[in-house]
């Protein structure tokens, strides 16, 4: 095992880069750049390089969502539509959970239920006269929702 790894050495002939000294021009030259050239400008066209494409991406993003919506309108209307059924059960469930809640209430419900079909059996079909009135005021309602006119 120990057989496999092996050292690695370092290499004599490899100069030293960490150095923080600086590297000295040619004795007797007047050299027109700097020894080392600043990386701040091509630092600086990087910078504006990415702040031109994430301006860009925001100019673009209204086109995008606009693209997007118009691709898939039918599908995000659906979406919608169920997440705000989903909602209003949920909320009316609460609500009736909350007035089972109130001592009394259900009785008292209960007892409006039993008086309103008590009153409706006895006005609309007790009588064959009444229930034919009946009869017509839901056609009347059928005809008014369906837009329909019988003559």
């Amino acid at each position: 095992m120990e057989t496999d790894v092996q050292q690695l050495q370092p290499l004599d002939d490899v100069p030293d880069t960490t150095s923080s000294t600086p590297i000295a021009a040619i004795e007797g030259t007047k050299p027109n750049q700097p020894l080392l050239p600043p990386s701040v400008a091509k630092s600086q066209e990087k910078w504006q390089e990415i702040g031109e494409q994430v301006s860009q991406f925001l100019a673009d993003i209204p086109n995008v969502i606009g693209k997007f919506f118009n691709q898939y309108r039918q599908l995000i209307v659906t979406i919608v539509l169920i997440a705000a059924t989903i909602v209003t059960a949920r909320v009316i469930l609460a609500i009736l959970d909350a007035i089972n809640d109130i001592p009394l209430l259900i009785p008292i419900f209960e007892l409006i239920g039993i008086s309103y079909t008590t009153w409706f059996v006895f006005r609309y079909l007790l009588k064959e006269s009444t229930r034919q009135e009946l009869a017509e005021q839901i056609q009347s309602i059928k005809n008014d929702i369906l837009g329909t006119q019988n003559s």
